[in-house]
């Protein structure tokens, strides 16, 4: 696995749109960029990042500029602007060679995923999934944020679970307020596991199966051995839908070697059936362990993770801890 260099002082962060660009909040989006040039790093925004739609620009542009970002040697890391919906449309016009050849950090959330996924599985280079770059201009700074900014400056790679939690998902509120306890469970009293981390958001990886991006089978076989501990996302599937696309990955062997998974909460709930997303997850996965409603996601707080980096995971008197290290 590839761990490139993390950002410090003066790190030039290349921002690429591959998905919607951020022009529907551009006083949002220049708090964020306020935010990190403040903590010391230069900014490098390509060409379609502040359009106002829900594809920053056609297909072959968003790819092209991402892929741009890799070979500016200039650029030391690259952030994902936003989510959205249509990210996978650009990814015949991503050069994932010459992201290879050219390794950086890049992080981002949700429809993101479609980026980090093939880049972690395929390319074997690692990934920070939690935050896309729009969301660093909140006021005051929230715990998570900057708990993310340790980590990709590569000063903490341990995350803890928050005791409260916010109802209202942050992209749909003015402020971040923690107005509810934690409601994580686990199916295990206990459990501390160890395996390499790999996931994002499973709205996203379900469209993956089988098309040229998923390198799923390629990861699993080239770190057997090492077991797996895998982490999801669910921004809007029904618990149907989630149970099925459990079921998929399953059929297709994603859960081989599986020690843990990780589900965060589901931002818009839903069951045809009266199913839960619990049932779910226990129906499909058999005996696996697995923690539910965790700090992953869509909802604050959220928790970065590190695709590719072995995951050293301990649930204990309703705390979980994970705890990352590059080898």
């Amino acid at each position: 696995m590839v761990y490139p260099e993390f950002l410090q002082n003066g790190s030039t962060i290349g921002i690429a749109a591959p998905s919607a660009g951020v022009g529907d909040d551009l006083a949002g989006w220049e708090e964020s960029v306020h935010f990190l040039k403040n903590e010391g790093f230069e900014i490098l925004e390509t060409a379609s990042v502040r359009n106002d739609a829900d594809r920053s620009a056609d297909a072959k542009t968003r790819g092209e500029e991402l892929t741009l970002l890799f070979r500016d040697l200039k650029v030391d890391f690259v952030m994902c602007a936003a989510g959205g919906d249509f990210l996978d449309e650009c990814l015949p016009y991503v050069d994932f060679d010459a992201m290879k050849i050219n390794p950086k950090w890049i992080i981002g959330a949700s429809d993101p995923t479609g980026i980090l996924y093939p880049y972690t599985t395929l390319c074997d280079v690692a990934t920070f999934y939690g935050l896309n770059a729009g969301s660093y201009g909140r006021t005051p700074t929230p715990d998570y944020v900057m708990k993310n900014l340790e980590m990709i400056k590569g000063e903490d790679l341990t995350e803890t679970s928050y005791p409260k939690y916010m109802t209202t998902p942050p992209f749909m509120a003015d402020e971040i307020s923690y107005d509810k306890d934690s409601d994580m469970t686990c199916s295990e009293t206990e459990l501390s596991v160890k395996g390499r981390c790999i996931g994002g958001c499973i709205d996203v990886l379900k469209d993956l199966i089988g098309t040229p991006y998923d390198g799923t089978k390629e990861f699993l076989n080239r770190y057997r051995g090492d077991h797996f501990i895998w982490y999801f996302d669910n921004f809007s599937l029904s618990a149907e839908a989630f149970y099925r696309t459990l079921l998929q990955m399953k059929y297709a062997g994603w859960f081989e070697e599986t020690e843990a998974v990780i589900f965060g909460r589901t931002v818009f709930e839903s069951s045809d059936t009266g199913m839960t997303y619990e049932e779910a997850a226990s129906m499909a996965l058999g005996d696996i362990p697995v923690i539910n409603r965790a700090d992953i996601g869509h909802t604050a707080p959220m928790m970065t993770m590190i695709n590719g980096a072995v995951l050293n995971l301990v649930y204990k008197n309703n705390k979980m801890t994970l705890s990352f290290s590059l080898v």
